[in-house]
């Protein structure tokens, strides 16, 4: 149920929205969403890329997020609703073992009906009580979120791992999980552009200075023990200058890359067309052309997803 913070930020219209997509609110900031390969997995109808790519399981993967409606980027690809998101915090602030407790209850509550499907794994269905990990991205900037170190920390000391997705545009964050020791099992920061005007272009970002601050945030990810740069990739949009992408991967020098082509879906839909979703052999032949730039490999690639990884060792 949305409470009086949430009524605050987002209009009944929205609500609506976010009810219909899925989500299930948790207190006054946080969210999670059932994705659709947690529910092919139990099925018994295939596995999401991460799960092929790391060390993953993903019907025992909780997607959330604990900064719903905020986010300083405004991204053209993204497929969220952003016309009501703030690049500031601003409202009460949830406990995150609270939020953890939460997420583990709407998680399991969603996926419980599985139980009625004749083809259900019943060995995975007994599991998702029990996640081995929180992808902390979802919805927003999970950055913002004042307490996301003792989130991790927490997240640690029940033994679930934590995958970290952020835009980068918040470097202080980032530094603080490392004086804090509260490094997430897995950090991914987008790199959505090339250079800056493109950025502002597409990303159309709500604070100043932001490109600055996401190479900033690109030194500080090599101090993450596990780190994958993604691009999220648009076509006729920002995939034409390879080189200059290639420039800033050699200069970060960041262990994995991902080369994830944008799908049309949700919201997106108002601000692209269709064809602006690149086929997996497009992104094939842009990774191809990366990986001679830059030395990286390709070594694993998921056709569904859109999606191809190159590593450097």
């Amino acid at each position: 149920m949305f409470n009086k913070v949430l009524d605050y930020m987002i209009s009944d219209i929205k609500k609506r929205d976010l009810k219909k997509q899925g989500y299930r609110v948790i207190g006054n900031h946080s969210a999670i969403k059932v994705c659709e390969w947690t529910k092919k997995s139990l099925r018994g109808d295939g596995i999401c890329y991460k799960e092929k790519f790391y060390d993953t399981q993903c019907h025992r993967c909780v997607q959330m997020t604990p900064a719903v409606g905020f986010c300083s980027h405004r991204c053209t690809w993204c497929w969220r609703d952003i016309d009501f998101t703030k690049a500031k915090w601003c409202g009460e602030i949830d406990d995150p073992s609270f939020i953890i407790d939460e997420c583990i209850k709407e998680f399991a509550k969603t996926l419980v009906g599985f139980g009625g499907y004749k083809d259900v794994d019943k060995k995975k269905l007994k599991e998702i009580s029990k996640p081995q990990q929180f992808a902390i991205s979802l919805s927003g900037e999970p950055t913002m979120y004042p307490k996301l170190a003792e989130l991790i920390l927490e997240l640690r000391k029940r033994k679930i791992n934590s995958f970290l997705v952020t835009n980068g545009t918040q470097p202080t964050a980032l530094k603080k999980l490392l004086d804090k020791k509260a490094q997430p099992t897995q950090l991914y920061i987008t790199l959505p552009a090339p250079n800056e005007q493109t950025y502002n272009q597409v990303c159309s970002p709500l604070i100043k200075g932001s490109w600055k601050k996401i190479l900033k945030s690109l030194e500080l990810v090599s101090k993450f023990r596990r780190h994958v740069f993604r691009l999220t990739l648009v076509k006729d949009i920002n995939m034409n200058d390879i080189k200059e992408y290639a420039s800033l991967i050699n200069k970060y020098k960041p262990k994995k890359i991902e080369c994830k082509g944008y799908v049309w879906v949700g919201h997106s839909k108002e601000r692209l067309e269709k064809h602006n979703m690149p086929y997996h052999m497009d992104v094939l032949d842009f990774s191809k052309k990366l990986a001679e730039l830059t030395g990286y490999k390709i070594t694993n690639q998921k056709k569904e997803s859109r999606v191809v990884l190159l590593t450097k060792d």
